[in-house]
């Protein structure tokens, strides 16, 4: 490849190094139209498949942006069938592994996070039997369910050796895959391969050596370094034509010369060659010699052989593996469709549509055509469109709002469609809240309500349960409130179906801003009117709600009578049943872990995720996914809950919520800090995220979300900012936050207050955090106010009280299974038992807290248990280990030891990071350790021993 080098170079060590620490596992090639971007791909294909590597190529294309999957459809077709048809691809993936035409026959999800789950695992599996490229190419034109599978396998790469490559122009590409690609690239994990013009002097020797130079330079001048405009530019000049004079660019994005070029080559063709060439273009990726000869007229098998010839010897046609045609490149393609007259357009697609409706094709398979077919209202045509949209509400809900937009933009705004419009405009609101277009369903949403008249009571309670829905993950939960109260109260009033539905919608709302006791007789009347009715699982949301509200205002009693209650009805409940009301299994698990009842919380935690994902219920996904988070990080089962986090994150970016982000990454940031190594900073860097995320808002998870960075900035060793963190989250009084939160956040003021040297504030805080655990009434609340009591014991010089506050505080927190609180709060009892001069003790306590630290992964603390270790005898001499490593790896070692990345520590000794990695692998070597963290672990230990 000319003027390509150093851009090969760079792909080679990705393609020699994949899998390995510290090598990117995606590479993003951007330029512009006809700089060379598919070539580049197709040449790292090349470079892979020599090497033994599966590549599976892939292609977005410009008029088929809203079918789902289309370009990773299209890669997996390279796959190995064998592997395809095995036991080892789950169901789930078929949307994506075979397209619209055959994934209704193999197996169609409702979850499209599920969905995403299953793709990852196909690419683990093939990765399994040999390293794979994945090679998607003109991403700018990849529909949104592409676009949201691309952004889960940026942020969290297939495990193994398996690399994405992608291709697109940089000025066209969605937000989204710009945002992903950029924040990848930030982190590392994105290798970012800009493709400029080609160097003057590289293309003439290459390309024009027999031309006089002041041709080559005008010729390369015109084309202004752009691989393909300069091909068709010189097949120009060698021809004899005058060079297009400089201009704009096109709707395609394509130079107005490049364009003019390409085009009088398509003008050069006889009519029934040219309106063959037409067809192809709009036929697509379902160009195949059967639909072809339909679309063209039927002609005889000698006649279309004669047509294509023409095209195929002026190099504008090509057939690909499968028999299929194609233009030979994308640009020539939108620049033939664009300029075929509209109704002949409309009628090719026509012609298509009706012939995949004859031999029996599926909705789905149609809707493309039929769409670009419309030139006005049809019923048919828009039966087949509502129908592909409810097929797609689930995997591609962009995909389902366009189509229904479609409809309704067509549909006569006469009396005798108007239920029929309602209808598909609320099922179009649900697709858009669905897909992430929150602000564009709550708009939607508004305009319906307000048309609804005294007869459609239903319909406008529906609208307005769902308005409410978009207005509290906008973060605009009081409007929800008024909202949800103006329906309840007009007149006539709602039926009791609706009823319940919007009482149990308003308490939700006010759960949302610490605002519970202004509800709490609403949730009893709306239990009543469920009890009335026989409203079963009215009831159980009611309770489970009820359960909620009162765990987080303190009322342990009141809770635990709701949530018994509620527990009763669900566990007597079918799955097919609690599918109506699935929110009612996340508020009843939420209420029992608060009430410190893991085992039950957990096993509803489960049973909600289970029933949610088969009814494609993605509403809830992100609560219950959080609920297990904070169950496995409370258990001390780290792993599980950083991929519950991760997962509840994915789904909260997809909804587009600010606050339902700040809340999931909260809990992840929580979970970073345990489970990456001491001075690992992602967790700080995901707090501040996850503040950002919450802005200005006055939901209780914004006041989360600032409490956990204050919690992170404490462990940093930050008591300033970790103080003002958690005083703005919660206000001077902490009324901002629910009072179920209170006593550790009042642990973790008290630390700050003695950092910062105010042990009077320490005191009252201390004295209030055991006021407020004393009202709640629960173990694990108590801890914490024992914690809170121990430091301001250590702080007076009185180790021993200190040691017996921490270790009553792990005993507290033993019964409910809290695993890691227990651990901490072990290790804590052991340095203060030391301390006092209690050596066997201290060693008891310690043994017991890292055992249990040990067990679940939660590297903070294993890190910890080695700093603290009690010494009853001579400390042993350094490892020798370390003795073998060369003073620069010594150097490496203890950086390492700081939590700096290799990157860090490259910039920090003036080193290149493939210097550093190959020093680490030294390292790693001479002292038998099989990780950063181990290493961490092995220099703080040696570091002790030097300095008992």
């Amino acid at each position: 490849m000319v003027g390509r080098t150093d851009e090969l170079a760079r792909l080679d060590e990705v393609i020699a190094g994949l899998g390995r620490d510290g090598v990117p596992a995606v590479v993003d090639i951007s330029a512009d139209a006809g700089m060379g971007k598919s070539r580049l791909l197709d040449e790292l294909g090349t470079r892979a498949r020599r090497r033994g590597l599966t590549v599976l190529r892939g292609t977005a294309t410009e008029f088929e942006r809203y079918t789902p999957f289309q370009p990773f459809t299209d890669a997996f077709a390279d796959a190995d069938p064998a592997f395809l048809a095995s036991g080892a691809v789950p169901e789930a993936a078929a949307a994506v592994l075979y397209g619209v035409r055959d994934a209704a026959v193999r197996g169609e999800g409702r979850d499209r996070f599920g969905l995403h789950r299953a793709v990852t695992q196909v690419l683990s599996g093939l990765a399994e039997q040999g390293a794979v490229v994945l090679a998607l190419d003109d991403l700018h034109w990849a529909d949104p369910a592409s676009l949201e599978l691309l952004d889960q396998l940026i942020r969290h790469p297939v495990r193994g050796r398996v690399a994405l490559a992608v291709a697109r122009r940089e000025r066209q590409t969605p937000h989204p895959l710009a945002a992903a690609l950029a924040r990848g690239a930030d982190r590392g994990a994105v290798l970012r391969v800009p493709l400029g013009p080609l160097p003057e002097r590289e293309w003439t020797e290459a390309h024009a050596p027999d031309l006089p130079p002041q041709d080559a330079r005008r010729v390369y001048a015109a084309g202004e370094g752009n691989p393909l405009y300069l091909r068709c530019l010189l097949h120009a000049h060698r021809q004899g034509e005058a060079l297009p004079p400089a201009g704009g660019i096109t709707a395609s994005g394509v130079p107005d010369g490049l364009a003019a070029l390409l085009l009088e080559e398509v003008t050069a063709l006889s009519g029934e060659e040219r309106r063959t060439v037409e067809a192809v273009a709009v036929l697509g990726e379902q160009a195949t010699p059967a639909l072809l000869r339909l679309v063209a007229g039927n002609p005889t098998a000698e006649e279309l052989e004669a047509r294509t010839g023409a095209a195929v010897r002026r190099d504008l046609l090509r057939t690909g593996s499968d028999g299929r045609w194609m233009l030979r490149h994308p640009l020539l393609r939108a620049l033939v469709y664009e300029n075929t007259p509209a109704p002949r357009r409309a009628e090719l697609h026509r012609a298509v549509a009706e012939e995949l409706a004859r031999t029996g094709a599926r909705a789905a398979e149609r809707a493309h055509h039929v769409e670009r077919s419309l030139t006005g209202w049809n019923p048919v045509s828009a039966a087949v469109l509502t129908e592909a949209a409810a097929g797609y509400a689930h995997t591609a809900p962009a995909t389902a709002a366009h189509l229904l937009e479609v409809v309704l933009r067509l549909m006569p705004d006469t009396p005798a469609h108007t239920a029929r419009r309602d209808e598909l405009t609320l099922a179009r609101a649900r697709a858009l809240a669905v897909g992430g277009a929150l602000r564009e369903s709550r708009d939607l949403l508004h305009t319906l309500i307000s048309r609804c008249g005294p007869d459609d009571a239903v319909l406008r309670g529906d609208a307005t349960a769902l308005c409410a829905m978009m207005e509290r993950h906008l973060g605009h939960s009081p409007e929800a409130t008024a909202l949800l109260q103006r329906e309840l109260t007009r007149e006539p009033g709602p039926g009791p179906r609706q009823a319940v539905s919007l009482g149990l919608a308003l308490g939700m709302a006010a759960l949302n801003t610490v605002s519970y006791p202004a509800v709490r007789d609403d949730i009893h009347r709306t239990l009543a009117v469920a009890r009335s009715h026989d409203d079963l699982m009215g009831e159980l949301g009611a309770l489970a709600l009820a359960a909620l509200g009162e765990a987080y205002e303190g009322d342990t009693a009141a809770a635990t009578r709701s949530a018994g209650a509620a527990a009763a009805i669900a566990d007597a409940l079918t799955d097919p049943d609690l599918t109506e009301l699935s929110e009612a299994l996340v508020w009843l698990a939420w209420a029992e872990a608060l009430l410190e009842r893991h085992a039950d919380a957990e096993r509803h935690t489960d049973r909600g995720l289970d029933i949610a994902r088969r009814a494609g219920q993605v509403h809830v996904l992100p609560h219950l996914l959080t609920a297990r988070a904070f169950l496995h990080l409370t258990t001390c089962r780290l792993p599980t809950a950083l991929a519950a986090a991760e997962e509840a994150e994915s789904v909260a970016r997809a909804v587009a919520s600010g606050d339902l982000l700040a809340f999931t990454l909260s809990f992840k940031a929580l979970i970073l800090l345990l489970r990456r190594p001491l001075g690992d900073t992602q967790a700080l860097a995901t707090a501040e995220e996850a503040v950002a995320a919450a802005g200005t808002s006055r939901h209780w998870w914004a006041s989360l979300a600032g409490c956990v960075l204050g919690h992170i900035a404490l462990v940093g060793g930050d008591p300033h900012r970790a103080q003002d963190a958690i005083l703005r989250a919660g206000g001077p009084d902490l009324h901002g936050l629910q009072p179920s939160t209170r006593p550790g956040q009042l642990d973790t003021l008290v630390a700050t207050a003695l950092a910062t040297g105010d042990p009077e504030q320490a005191a009252h805080w201390a004295a209030r955090a055991a006021q407020e655990a004393d009202r709640i009434g629960l173990n694990g609340q108590r801890g914490a106010a024992l914690r809170a009591r121990a430091a301001l014991a250590q702080h007076h010089g009185d180790p021993s009280t200190a040691a017996r506050l921490l270790e009553d505080a792990a005993q507290a927190y033993a019964p409910s299974g809290a695993i890691l609180w227990e651990a901490y709060s072990l290790l804590l009892a052991s340095t203060q038992a030391q301390a006092a001069g209690d050596h066997p003790h201290a060693a008891t306590l310690w043994e017991r807290g890292r055992r249990l630290a040990d067990t679940g992964g939660a590297h903070l603390l294993t890190d910890l248990a080695a700093l603290v270790r009690p010494r009853t005898e001579e400390p042993p001499p350094a490892p020798t280990e370390l003795d073998q490593l060369t003073p620069r790896e010594g150097q490496i070692a203890e950086l390492v030891a700081e939590g700096l990345s290799n990157q860090a520590i490259a910039t920090k000794l003036f080193l290149s990071r493939r210097t550093v990695e190959t020093h680490l692998s030294a390292i790693y070597r001479k002292t038998s350790v099989p990780s950063r963290s181990a290493l961490a672990g092995l220099m703080t230990r040696a570091a002790l021993d030097r300095h008992p």
